[in-house]
């Protein structure tokens, strides 16, 4: 009886007409999306909970700041994605710590999350057209595509290390905007 109702849903929501109207609406990708984030800030209450949802996540973020600061002569020092509590009261779920911080490799050290974004764009790009199209497929998409695009975001503490440096800042400035005057 329960195993007749699971294969009758899983028939329904892998019919070429359901998977269609879901791929195709954005409205159900931005629910979803909603949903997922809901269930991840529910988490929250609960410091080890709330690590253990955030530990792939973190993971890539960290993860990007030490090999940027590998590349650029920073000296990564330490590497972490268990949680711990802040000065200011709050949750840190990661940090990585560098030894070597001058102006030319503060900026790309701390907003080196942000190279995740052209990940998840070539993910989207190259591997979506490549998977059979299935409903846990496109919610197993959607929830990696979260995971990366939210973690690429640089946080408080990134912008903070950013900015310790003004002649860095203005040198990563003055190349940014002339990269995007020559496009």
């Amino acid at each position: 009886m329960i195993a007749d109702i699971y294969y009758k849903f899983l028939e329904i929501i892998n019919s070429q007409a359901f998977l269609r109207s879901f791929f195709d609406n954005r409205f159900y990708l931005i629910l979803l999306v909603i949903v997922l984030m809901r269930m991840k800030y529910t988490t929250y209450r609960s410091m080890w909970m709330s690590a253990l949802v955030n530990i792939p996540g973190t993971l890539l973020h960290e993860f990007m700041h030490y090999f940027v600061g590998m590349l650029l002569n920073a000296h990564p020092c330490n590497f972490t994605v268990f949680p711990r509590r802040g000065e200011d009261g709050t949750y840190v779920m990661g940090s990585v710590g560098f030894r070597n911080v001058t102006f030319y490799n503060a900026v790309p050290a701390s907003m080196a999350p942000l190279l995740l974004l052209p990940i998840g764009f070539f993910i989207n790009r190259y591997f979506l057209p490549q998977m059979i199209p299935t409903f846990v497929n496109y919610v197993l998409y959607v929830l990696l595509q979260t995971i990366i695009i939210e973690n690429a975001m640089p946080s408080r503490a990134d912008f903070r290390v950013a900015g310790m440096y003004i002649s860095g800042v203005l040198m990563y400035g003055f190349i940014f905007v002339s990269l995007f005057l020559m496009l």
